[in-house]
């Protein structure tokens, strides 16, 4: 097991990796995007492509031992599992919609897993230059300063966020749709931001109070911003009440004084 000054040096390292990529992203933002489907709506860009290999290469210069993870290999070549080596499991460009769109909610998402734990998080958003991080047992930041989640204690007045995801199947649709219409009787607003990272470090600040989503593409989405929300006093949880599983393609996070309520306000609205 990686000792603390590991977990340091290799935070330093994906960062500067993150800020690279971030420079590509920041570039192409303002540019017109070449743009491929991978679904009806779910999109993926030449920056997207770019970036994961940029982020890649810097990673296994200094790390060749580690394992690999990430989104564009893992829709080119299958799925690989996560296993108990330390592994990088990177979102080149989180929000790949927005950045289509020219919204400024996009991000690079890197995280590291040791035991399949999440131990070291970076979220970079190079449009807004907000820099979040966390090691496990080391705290969370944003751009070097520390972060909590908030202290909200009433569901009516939290602040929700959530996605609409990417299917288009009627189903599906209202299964979501049902769902958002129920909550919305209970909290005090919603929002969709199109990053599941940037939500998950919406958290960790203190600017969303509940957060969760249903069906995301795969660990990529959690693996930076994971670490950031516990480090910052947040809970992580499967939707359900049960214990969050990287692997799941399910996740919520909130303060520690909303999750009960709000599991039984998700699972009345089923």
């Amino acid at each position: 097991m990686a000792g603390r000054d590991s977990y340091s040096k290799y935070l330093d390292i994906a960062v500067d990796a993150a800020k690279r990529a971030g420079e590509i992203i920041r570039e192409g933002f303002y540019q017109t995007k070449r743009v491929e489907h991978k679904g009806q709506v779910d999109l993926v860009t030449e920056t997207d492509k770019a970036c994961e290999d940029l982020i890649f290469n810097h990673l296994k210069q200094h790390f060749p031992d580690h394992k690999f993870i990430g989104e564009e290999t893992t829709a080119a070549f299958g799925v690989t599992e996560l296993t108990d080596e330390p592994t990088w499991i990177v979102d080149p460009l989180d929000g790949t919609t927005n950045f289509v769109h020219g919204f400024p909610f996009v991000c690079v998402s890197i995280g590291l897993t040791i035991g399949k734990i999440p131990t070291v998080g970076v979220v970079y958003n190079p449009i807004m230059n907000e820099t979040f991080t966390g090691i496990l047992g080391q705290g969370a930041f944003l751009n070097g300063n520390p972060i909590k989640v908030s202290s909200q204690p009433e569901l009516v007045k939290a602040l929700l966020g959530t996605e609409a995801g990417t299917k288009r199947d009627k189903l599906t649709l209202d299964s979501t749709t049902n769902r958002i219409n129920s909550l919305l009787f209970k909290v005090r607003s919603l929002r969709m931001s199109g990053s599941c990272a940037l939500n998950l470090c919406g958290i960790a600040c203190g600017r969303l109070d509940i957060f969760y989503e249903l069906g995301f593409g795969g660990p990529w989405d959690v693996a930076g911003g994971a670490v950031i929300v516990k480090e910052a006093g947040g809970l992580l949880f499967d939707p359900s009440g049960k214990e969050f599983d990287i692997t799941a393609q399910r996740v919520a996070a909130s303060n520690s004084l909303l999750k009960d309520a709000f599991v039984e306000a998700l699972k009345e609205s089923e």
